[in-house]
């Protein structure tokens, strides 16, 4: 499994009506333990959401399913693959 950082931009005059329906969708997620944490940037412009997937094409398919993508909030979306070495969140090797 690896850890990725996705940043979003927001399409701001569709992002209230969607925000529900992408909340569940991600806490969803989060409770199954893929999520380790998500939530909007300061200004609202966008989006910071930390995953685990087995690999990019995975969370490609997690993401695609996402209500702001579907549903046209997502002007951009930028995946970064992320190497967690410290946080009480990560695994002690």
């Amino acid at each position: 499994m690896a850890w990725y950082l996705v940043e979003i931009r927001y399409v701001q005059d569709k992002l209230a009506e969607v925000r529900p329906r992408h909340r569940e969708w991600l806490s969803g997620h989060s409770e199954a333990g893929r999520v380790a944490v998500a939530g909007p940037l300061a200004d609202n412009s966008g989006g910071l959401v930390l995953w685990q997937a087995a690999d990019e094409g995975a969370l490609k398919e997690l993401l695609d399913d996402d209500p702001y993508q579907r549903e046209g909030v997502v002007a951009e979306r930028i995946v970064r693959e992320y190497q967690p070495v410290l946080g009480a969140w990560v695994p002690q090797a």
